[in-house]
């Protein structure tokens, strides 16, 4: 394997990040613009343009060419921040540091950015063609992560120009962003060490991360472990014909864990993102008898 040091001899690295865009404005994204807020930086957070109106907008005599209406999935997104619970901001007055926009007007204000973050549907060839878009938009000092649950940095970092591989890499938040401590930093073969190093220091002083660098393997740690042990419960509640609040009652603070246990833990996740992961895992392990 190819040192990351080695990796690093013509490197230009920028020394701060004072801004961040955030593509992708779903739960994660939101929140994870929500905690850059709560460190005062600024970010702006990009999503897809919708193709139909609203009644509301047909209402106001907007058309699918304002601004109201192409920024409106970021838009709305962002002001949900404002309802959540647990909250993701710790003032209202933090949702000044997140700028709204989409991913067909704003892509040129990519070059402002010191680092974008992909946090978009889980699915290999929709981040794929997303890099494959967005890289002539980053700065040459730049540093572009992806916050997936457990698909390969590899396999991403394919879809990249020689030039920036060096500077992508994988930053998995785990949800919610600003109450989980745990970051997970998923280097590939040819991320620069200096960015690998950058990156856990900044998350770590700045973010207020425990930073783990994991390997890029199926669901990197966090998930691999998690996704196991919720499945061998759920297997358990099935062979025992438990309810699933008797078992959230005997896998909560009882035996140590958090009191969302594991059934509230799922919802907080999301049982679609939740059988992603377990789906990935499954394809992306080879067979054995814990698979069977």
């Amino acid at each position: 394997m190819t040192s990351h040091i080695e990796q690093s001899t013509d490197l230009r690295l920028t020394n701060s990040i004072r801004f961040a865009v955030v593509i992708g404005s779903g739960v994660m994204g939101a929140g994870i613009a929500a905690h850059l807020a709560n460190a005062g930086i600024r970010s702006l957070m990009l999503d897809i343009v919708p193709r139909e109106l609203t009644s509301k907008e047909e209402a106001k005599g907007l058309t699918l060419e304002s601004p109201e209406v192409r920024n409106r999935i970021a838009s709305e997104n962002r002001q949900k921040l404002l309802k959540q619970n647990p909250a993701p901001l710790a003032t209202a007055d933090h949702l000044n540091f997140i700028e709204v926009g989409n991913l067909e007007d704003d892509l040129e204000r990519l070059k402002e950015a010191d680092w974008v973050i992909e946090v978009v549907v889980e699915r290999l060839d929709v981040k794929q063609q997303l890099f494959e878009r967005i890289a002539p938009y980053i700065r040459e000092d730049a540093i572009l992560s992806s916050n997936t649950s457990g698909i390969s940095i590899e396999a991403m970092a394919s879809a990249l120009p020689e030039g920036l591989k060096s500077r992508f890499l994988g930053t998995h938040f785990f949800n919610p962003p600003r109450y989980l401590k745990l970051l997970e930093l998923i280097p590939t073969e040819k991320t620069a060490r200096p960015v690998i190093d950058f990156m856990s220091r900044f998350a770590e002083d700045r973010l207020g991360k425990g930073v783990v660098e994991a390997k890029d393997t199926p669901n990197f740690i966090g998930n691999r472990i998690g996704t196991y042990g919720l499945l061998v419960t759920f297997e358990e509640m099935l062979k025992q014909n438990a309810s699933i609040g008797e078992m959230d009652s005997i896998t909560g603070p009882l035996i140590g864990r958090p009191k969302s246990a594991t059934f509230r833990t799922l919802d907080v996740v999301g049982i679609d993102t939740f059988v992603h992961v377990a789906g990935n895992v499954y394809e992306t392990l080879e067979s054995g008898e814990e698979k069977d």
